[in-house]
């Protein structure tokens, strides 16, 4: 044992030579190139070739332990600063801290000008991050370090990380939802090799298979039932609430703080991270106490907001900083070249990518993705039961690039890599972890309303209720999780430009969730039947469901598709006829949704062309989901060979709930308590479509 703590101790100490060598001669390299920056002695012959190879190494052994103990006492003093303004924050404070070092060099032998620090001091950070990391390849200890380096340093064992009885703990659970893959896209991304590290788990024991989303098939509703056990009176991304007045977004932290507190009310439980788990990167906390980036508890100021706490796990260490920031402006740059690829090509169906997509979509693929992977990472060191995170890349790119191209490809690839880095940790984790991934919807393609027809859902409604309507067709903003995540960390939690509060009177509040669309009348009290829309409206149902671009409508228990074909919820086979073309249990989900306090008066789902898939998002995406038609109501669970196979069929985000519960019960993890009795029944006639491991072949994750 003493020997081995000996051999470690001087391996540490070669590392931590051979980077300050390699700092020191980054620093001679800059100090040879910037004319703002010297390490010699002011004067005619200056100092000799040993002088100013002293002097680099004097100031390159300062900056780096000046990085090492002040820099996560600055990034912690704040941590009140906005996520994306401490990110820019960063390269001042780093640039500061090479000062102070260049300060502490003998005799004036350093003279640096501010603005010059700044570049040195990135430089330097991210040279010394390459050369540690490409030390630490081959020992597997430091790895390990460096990893703990990546992670919050308070390691603890929370209730329930021991099994009874057990010297070793309990093995944790890390859920990890890959957001808006669905299952057809997975295994296309397997077949081609995009994501080997998936390909080999499913070759070492793990199975997949699709499971169906209500027709509210959005983050919001999917994984407010995967953490919290209730999907109920969901009936879209955003709707309108005639009680208060208000319109709800899932994505905007006041709702999503509101619709997380209706499901613990509902199900009388906290979530299902209640005890000892985290949750990183999602819309809703599942109760768990370590939070980092969570939607529902981002607009809380002060010590109770924990969930921006994830930014302190990364941004301690200022190499991450430099790296991220590299990232950012690589992927700026991809998105701004894929756009005007597009653009020069007349790819159609295209939506426009200018303004600040770029950057949005940047903070999705790299910042968001680099923070929660680190939360993650901390998590499994140290040793917390459950964890569930959300990576939102894939999504936010298939919204605006489609769901499969290039773009996308990219993207897959990217994720595959984060999942292999977190399976990597999980061997030098203190308690054996059982990875599970899971997706909360899928996309489905298809050129816009707008771009197809001309006009919005807002206008067609407006027309057909015979008012005026604006001769230049407005767009509706895509409202993907990524803006909200940027809005949370910039501390402006509501969204621009929402209506929030619409205006009352007779005019209709006209509401798009993807391919759903929800027409509510506000002067109407309770939820407006069939005879007053046709009285007050003689034109609009019929002007609705006629339109092409329109597969079917819900009206007060009944639904209406082209050519005035009629289905009653309440007769059994009328509206499985009807709603045949939109896939297995579209019936049940409408009607399910039917039984909602806050469905609105109108639920419009666009056309599904059941030969492509393709639907028309009432928003600017060209890849949507929402409501019913092709791939996006089939989401997909992966999970290892450890745990109980989930059942013939998966109806629902609730479903998936209660089955990743009986699995934090199996791994004997932290003691979830029972859940109540479902509140509706869900007839399981999906096909299980589970993808036996033996037909994905193995692949080199190092490839």
């Amino acid at each position: 044992m003493g020997r081995r703590r000996w051999r470690t101790a001087g391996s540490a100490l070669v590392r931590v030579i051979l980077v300050w060598a390699v700092s020191t001669l980054t620093m001679l390299v800059l100090a040879g190139v910037l004319p703002d920056f010297r390490l010699q002695a002011a004067g005619p012959g200056g100092d000799s070739l040993t002088r100013i190879g002293l002097t680099a190494a004097w100031g390159a052994g300062a900056f780096g332990l000046l990085s090492a103990l002040v820099w996560p006492l600055l990034v912690r003093a704040l941590l009140l600063v906005p996520a994306l303004v401490l990110g820019l924050l960063v390269f001042f404070l780093n640039g500061s801290l090479l000062l102070i070092a260049i300060g502490l060099i003998p005799d004036g032998h350093g003279e640096v000008a501010p603005e010059t620090a700044v570049v040195v001091a990135a430089a330097m950070s991210a040279v010394a991050s390459a050369t540690s990391t490409a030390l630490a390849v081959r020992d597997d200890e430091a790895y390990r370090r460096r990893l703990y380096r990546l992670a919050d340093r308070r390691r603890r064992r929370g209730p329930g990380a021991r099994a009874r009885g057990a010297d070793r703990p309990a093995p944790g659970l890390v859920f990890l939802q890959l957001d808006g893959v669905g299952h057809g896209e997975l295994r296309r991304a397997l077949e081609r090799g995009l994501m080997p590290t998936a390909a080999g788990l499913l070759a070492r024991g793990h199975r997949v298979m699709p499971w169906r989303t209500d027709w509210s098939s959005q983050t919001g509703a999917s994984q407010l039932g995967i953490l919290h056990g209730s999907t109920f009176d969901v009936p879209a991304f955003r709707w309108y609430e005639k009680d208060t007045g208000e319109v709800m977004v899932c994505n905007r932290p006041a709702s999503a703080a509101e619709l997380q507190r209706r499901a613990i009310a509902r199900t009388g439980d906290g979530g299902l991270l209640t005890l000892d788990g985290a949750s990183r990167g999602n819309l809703f906390s599942g109760g768990a106490d370590q939070l980092a980036l969570v939607l529902s508890l981002s607009a809380r100021r002060g010590r109770a907001n924990r969930s921006r706490a994830g930014y302190f796990a990364y941004f301690s260490d200022p190499a991450n900083a430099v790296r991220t920031a590299v990232s950012f402006v690589a992927e700026v740059g991809r998105e701004i070249g894929q756009s005007l690829r597009a653009r020069a090509r007349r790819q159609s169906p295209r939506v426009g990518r200018g303004g600040l997509y770029p950057l949005i979509r940047a903070f999705a693929t790299v910042v968001e993705r680099d923070v929660v992977v680190a939360a993650v990472i901390g998590d499994m060191l140290a040793g917390r039961a459950a964890v569930y995170a959300d990576l939102v890349a894939y999504d936010e790119v298939a919204h605006h690039c489609g769901p499969h191209g290039p773009d996308t490809d990219q993207v897959l690839a990217r994720l595959d890599r984060s999942l292999a880095l977190i399976t990597r940790v999980a061997e030098h984790a203190p308690r054996a972890y059982r990875i599970v991934l899971l997706s909360d919807h899928g996309q489905s393609p298809g050129e816009t309303f707008l771009g197809r027809f001309g006009l919005t859902l807002k206008d067609l409604v407006r027309a057909g209720c015979g008012l005026p309507v604006s001769r230049r067709a407005g767009r509706t903003r895509s409202g993907a999780e990524a803006r909200a995540a940027v809005l949370a960390a910039l501390h402006r939690p509501v969204e621009e430009g929402e209506e929030e509060y619409p205006a009352t009177g007779s005019d209709p509040v006209v509401l798009a969730s993807g391919n759903l669309g929800l027409i509510s009348f506000p002067d109407v009290p309770g939820r407006a039947g069939r005879a007053w829309i046709e009285r007050a409206h003689p034109a609009l149902l019929p002007t609705l469901a006629n339109h092409p671009g329109v597969g079917f409508l819900l009206v007060d228990g009944e639904v209406l598709g082209p050519g005035s074909a009629t289905a009653r919820l309440d007769r059994p086979g009328e509206a499985e006829a009807l709603l045949a073309g939109f896939g297995p249990g579209a019936a049940e989900a409408v009607r399910r949704t039917d039984s909602f306090p806050h469905v609105a008066d109108i639920m419009v789902n666009s056309a599904c062309d059941p030969r492509t898939g393709t639907v028309h998002a009432f928003e600017e995406q060209i890849g949507s989901h929402g409501g019913l038609g092709g791939e996006q109501g089939q989401a997909f669970l992966m999970w290892p060979p450890e745990l109980s196979d989930p059942g013939p069929a998966l109806v629902g985000a609730e479903a998936v709930h209660h089955v990743l519960r009986r699995w934090l019960r199996e791994a004997d993890g932290p003691q979830v308590p029972v859940a109540a009795p479902a509140q509706d029944s869900r007839p399981e006639t999906a096909p299980s479509g589970i993808l036996p491991s033996a037909g994905v072949p193995a692949q080199d994750e190092n490839r």
